[in-house]
């Protein structure tokens, strides 16, 4: 790379400084007056970014290694008072340089975040489940899903997001079922999270409410003691809930990295005709629900922790309650192989309670035990597997239920 296109790098780089002060006082012998670049080439001497030879030259036709246009890109990153087009090509430079500018102890994390400005994750995984209620047939599914998750970046606070999953059934010869699941806008401030669109919701009790998608805002304030208000229109995956509601809530919740002890509450207003049935009330009229929740936890070490979570539903006259309590051991961790945990619970998931809740293991409208492991069999490869043994809250007629998971991450 010679000198004279370092000039027209480096010039563009302080254009809005050099095009807004005087010229100051040439330091370089060999830079006449009437020279194309004289005066970004003294302002750039000026500002540090700079220096030439040491013997009064800058030897602006003189080829130049990496190591040294690293330097030049390192002092121009030190300038604060900068326009945005000089920033963005600052961090290009950055981006280019960024082996030669580790070397010489300059972060670079940011800028390459800056330089790669849409990012793609995702996931595929195999699903095989095994459903049986007493007296009944078993009732298998063996299916896939093959998800993206793009991130983009629209500026310093703000990005969005989006995930498309592809579906299918293993023992079907069919075209795969592929939808836009997600797709929303965040802002990440301090203290400050807001999230706008077709986003998760998964409350805090662990999945007990709720565990599903929303349309909506959800706007988080705090740090250690946060709350998130939430407001839109949900229906639950699976058909678990047929109508669409209309939902607002609040959660409270209490967690640091110091504490043992994590705990919040939550509240949940509901309206939707799926409640219209003397399944959920004696005169099958009320179409609101109204839903309170509690969740407290203790970890006994890094390794070790148990937490339960409580929901009620004071409109519902028929299961308008549900509660679990869990201990998990381990610390699985999909990127790191060998990494393991394993679980024990009980849970009672009252239909008119837990709306759409977390039903891998154990079964709406059910009550039992329910153990499960993870396990990473290679990086990014795990391996999962639970078992529910129980029954139908109201009846005797016991309920089971396997799952067993491969998942593969990207």
């Amino acid at each position: 790379m010679k000198k004279t296109l370092v000039s027209a790098l480096t010039t563009a780089l302080v254009v809005g400084a050099a095009s807004t002060t005087f010229a100051a006082a040439n330091p370089f012998s060999d830079v006449p007056a009437d020279h194309w670049a004289y005066d970004a080439v003294t302002q750039l001497a000026a500002d540090g970014v700079i220096e030439g030879y040491g013997d009064t030259t800058f030897q602006g036709d003189k080829s130049i290694t990496r190591y040294e246009m690293a330097q030049m890109v390192a002092k121009a990153m030190a300038k604060t008072d900068v326009s945005a087009a000089d920033k963005a090509m600052i961090d290009k430079l950055a981006a280019e340089f960024a082996d030669e500018l580790n070397n010489l102890g300059v972060r670079v994390s940011n800028l390459e975040k800056h330089a790669d400005m849409v990012k793609w994750t995702g996931k595929v995984e195999y699903t095989y489940t095994s459903t049986r209620y007493e007296n009944e047939h078993r009732t298998n599914g063996d299916n896939y899903v093959f998800r993206l998750e793009p991130t983009a970046e629209v500026n310093d606070h703000w990005d969005v997001h989006a995930r498309i999953d592809g579906n299918g059934e293993m023992s079907k010869d069919t075209t795969t079922d592929v939808t836009l699941k997600r797709a929303w806008a965040q802002g990440n401030y301090k203290n400050f999270t807001a999230k706008l669109g077709k986003q998760e919701l998964n409350t805090n009790e662990h999945g007990l409410v709720w565990d599903t998608t929303f349309s909506g805002a959800a706007l988080t304030f705090g740090k250690d003691l946060q709350a998130t208000l939430l407001a839109g229109r949900t229906i639950a995956e699976n058909d678990k809930i047929d109508d669409p509601a209309n939902f607002q809530g609040i959660n409270l919740q209490y967690a640091t990295e110091a504490s043992k002890l994590d705990g919040g509450v939550g509240y949940y207003h509901a309206d939707s005709d799926y409640f219209k049935s003397t399944a959920y009330t004696k005169d099958g009229n009320e179409d609101t629900a109204n839903i309170w929740s509690a969740n407290l936890g203790y970890r006994f070490d890094a390794k070790n922790r148990l937490w339960g979570s409580y929901a009620n539903n004071t409109e519902a006259d028929y299961q308008d309650y549900a509660w679990q309590v869990q201990y998990d051991y381990g610390n699985y961790v999909p990127a790191n192989k060998g990494s393991w945990g394993a679980y024990a619970a009980y849970r009672r998931l009252g239909e008119n309670a837990s709306l759409a809740g977390t039903y891998d293991g154990v079964l709406r409208g059910t009550k039992g035990w329910e153990i499960g492991a993870q396990y990473a069999l290679f990086k990014n490869v795990g391996l999962l597997a639970k078992y529910f043994d129980g029954e139908v809250i109201d009846g005797d007629q016991d309920a089971s239920k396997l799952f067993g998971r491969v998942e593969f991450f990207f």
